[in-house]
């Protein structure tokens, strides 16, 4: 069955028949990170208004394949479950070239985490999850068809001119989030541009609904018979809708692309028949873009707004739920005066890292994908025929890096002969907790690991001991009998120790805190 756009409610917002209150935050944009900003925000107790000037959720799939990471954060916004309970789990890639598969690869070979690698869900899906959860929350003030028209700011903070069915009025705020997207209107009203490269390439987006039997799997394609000289890519999604991808070329006709008569027959020759429904269709071209900076005084730009990614590897919205990630706790403890403003000139260099990352990543599989004649074309025909043979060449196939967490190049306190992914500026590594799971117990504020010792009290912090079981000596402690982590509210580890030294502890909260560390 199609998904149901049912519209949600325009309500009059109060801003039109009188002035209303300061707000600390106005969130422009109901998209998944939108939503997610404002959810993230009231987990820390502040009050935001969410602006959309539309009233439905996104038409069609978009982003549909949510990183463990991302289920993660999915889990401290309320919706971890139910995206669990809809979503396709899958860890396992296959690539083919021409007719044979060449390698495949479990993303997730261990089992003691509590998320699995990746869940295929379709975005309007994420979206709905998301704005249920944000009506149940009071702090939350969720507003559609309020169209910003104009954004302008001071030092003391920013003015916002809405626009609705009845009328136009303003708000001011403390900060403005800019969430709304790839072609951002906040972005233009600042006269802001991206920077980066646009590939002359283009893709068809393909859904439909079918009865199949193709596993919970990614498979991509080189040079496929079915699509001769090109590249093609398969993913398996809730309600038996199927996403495809056929790279064109640069010389296709967008519009003519998207027209029925011409994609139908180029599915059926993917999936052999045809006995499907064109469910969404689309063609994209590859960019790999972001602003120089993303926090410009009082108006901060998070998700698609900030930077764009080619889409294979999945590190659009799950890049941007990494933003929110960073922001959330770091805006909260500046609202409510715990943090000096310099610390989000933390979020902008961590995220800065973070989007150049995923762009060096996308744009390497947009090359290998779509090689320039000559050199890099010979380059990777001569990959593709080794790697059926050969295990290094499978290393050097890249039909899209999936998404990870960046490691943040923190300066925190280290103690380099324990594990090498706890380090300061990685995601604490999640491990089970009896019946629990220690991803769990951590986020939204600081949290003391004490591992097989005692700390005692740490000013500023939640200290947990753990016992070090098989899973969290392997991901903690390796060959020491002991450690101390300090985990920030975002679940990111800012220093570690040997030696149990509250004073320390509290020193580095404190660089936090003024935006030091």
């Amino acid at each position: 069955m199609p998904y149901d756009y049912t519209p949600y409610p325009y309500v009059a917002p109060p801003g039109l028949s009188a002035p209303e209150a300061r707000k600390p935050v106005v969130i422009v944009g109901a998209g998944p990170i939108g939503l997610a900003m404002a959810i993230e925000l009231a987990n820390h107790g502040v009050p935001s208004v969410v602006l959309d000037d539309n009233d439905v959720v996104s038409v069609g799939s978009r982003a549909i394949c949510w990183s463990k990471r991302s289920i993660e954060i999915f889990d401290r916004l309320g919706i971890g479950d139910r995206s669990m309970e809809k979503g396709v789990t899958w860890t396992v890639g296959r690539t083919f070239h021409r007719d044979k598969e060449v390698f495949n690869f479990d993303l997730l070979p261990e089992t003691s985490y509590k998320r699995p690698a990746f869940i295929n869900l379709q975005q309007y899906y994420v979206e709905e999850y998301l704005i249920d959860r944000a009506q149940e929350i009071d702090l939350i003030d969720l507003r559609f068809k309020n169209r910003v028209a104009g954004v302008t700011q001071d030092v003391n903070g920013a003015r916002v001119q809405i626009d609705t069915p009845d009328g136009r009025y303003v708000l001011e705020a403390d900060y403005v989030l800019a969430c709304d997207g790839a072609k951002s209107p906040v972005r233009d009203m600042l006269g802001l541009d991206f920077e980066g490269v646009v590939f002359e390439e283009r893709f068809l987006i393909a859904d439909i609904e079918m009865e199949g039997d193709f596993p919970s799997e990614r498979w991509f394609w080189f040079e496929p018979p079915f699509h001769t000289g090109q590249s093609a890519l398969l993913h398996k999604q809730p309600d038996n809708i199927y996403r495809i991808d056929l790279q064109l070329g640069w010389e296709a006709d967008p519009e003519e692309e998207r027209k029925p008569e011409n994609v139908i027959p180029r599915i059926e020759k993917v999936v052999g028949h045809s006995q499907f429904r064109l469910d969404w269709v689309s063609v994209y071209t590859f960019q790999c873009r972001r602003l120089a900076k993303f926090v410009h005084d009082r108006v901060i730009f998070v998700g698609d707004s900030a930077h764009l990614v080619s889409p294979f590897g999945a590190r659009g919205g799950n890049g941007g739920l990494q933003d929110v990630d960073a922001l959330g706790w770091r805006l909260a403890a500046v609202l409510r005066g715990k943090a000096k403003p310099e610390v989000l000139e933390r979020f902008d260099l961590e995220r800065q890292h973070g989007a150049d990352e995923n762009i060096l990543n996308s744009s390497r599989a947009t090359r290998f994908m779509t090689p320039a004649p000559g050199a890099e074309r010979m380059f990777r025909d001569e990959v593709l025929r080794l790697a059926g043979s050969l295990p290094f060449a499978r290393t050097l196939v890249n039909s899209g890096r999936l998404s990870v967490p960046c490691v943040y190049p923190l300066e925190g306190p280290d103690t380099e002969a324990l594990p090498a992914m706890s380090r300061p500026g990685s995601v604490a590594p999640d491990a089970p907790l009896g019946a629990r799971w220690l991803i769990d117990r951590l986020g939204g504020r600081m949290i003391v690991l004490a591992i097989g010792c005692d700390i005692g009290p740490v000013d500023g912090a939640e200290v947990l001991q753990l016992e070090p079981t098989r899973e969290i000596r392997a991901r903690y402690l390796g060959e020491a009998d002991h450690a101390i982590y300090l985990i920030r509210p975002d679940q990111v580890v800012a220093g570690r120790w040997t030696m149990p030294d509250p004073a320390w502890v509290s020193a580095t909260i404190k660089d936090i805190w003024e935006g030091r560390a």
